[in-house]
C-alpha cells in the first residue's frame, strides 16, 4: 500500500502488488495532471509497503515515507515537501535527499539504496549499521536525521 499525494488525478492510497514501481503507482492514481513535473522523481523505483509518493510542480517531485509520529515526512535539508531538521526516510529518499546527511555522497548514498532495493526497505534504523561504508561514528552522526 502506497499514498500517492500531489498532481495525479486520483490522490489516496493505493493497494499494488509487491514488485511494483513509481510509475505504477502514479498510473494507479490516474496518471498526471496537467503540469505535474516529475523531474527528480524517479519512476523505475521499486515500491516499499508503507511509502508516500509525492508527485509536486516544479521543483517539488519527491518521495517520502510515513513519518515518525509528531514529525513530516521529507529531507533534513527541507526539500521534497519537508521543513528543515526533519527526519530523511532510508526507505524512500532519492539519492541526492540521502546525500544531504552527514559524510554520505554519491556513492554511500547508492550502497543505501542498493541495500533497500535487495532487502525490502528498512525496518529499522540500526538496520544502516549494515550498509558498506557505514561505521560506528558515520552511524551515530546520521541516526538522528532518519528513520526507517
Amino acid at each position: 500500500m502506497v499514498d500517492v499525494s500531489g498532481k495525479v488525478r486520483e490522490p489516496g492510497i493505493h493497494r499494488l502488488p509487491a514488485g511494483s514501481r513509481v510509475t505504477d503507482a502514479i498510473e494507479a492514481a490516474g496518471g498526471l495532471r496537467k503540469g505535474a513535473d516529475t523531474e527528480g522523481l524517479n519512476q523505475a523505483r521499486l515500491l516499499v509497503d508503507g511509502e508516500q509518493i509525492v508527485v509536486g510542480e516544479p521543483g517539488k517531485a519527491g518521495v517520502a515515507a510515513a513519518p515518525a509520529p509528531g514529525a513530516a515526512a521529507g529531507p533534513a535539508a527541507g526539500g521534497a515537501g519537508g521543513a528543515p531538521g526533519t527526519p530523511i526516510s532510508l526507505s524512500s529518499a532519492t539519492p541526492e535527499q540521502l546525500e544531504t546527511l552527514p559524510g554520505v555522497g554519491p556513492v554511500l548514498a547508492q550502497h543505501i539504496v542498493d541495500y533497500r532495493t535487495q532487502h525490502g526497505g528498512f525496518t529499522s534504523v540500526d538496520q544502516l549499521k549494515d550498509v558498506d561504508g557505514i561505521g560506528d561514528k558515520r552511524f551515530a552522526d546520521i541516526k538522528p536525521m532518519v528513520t526507517p
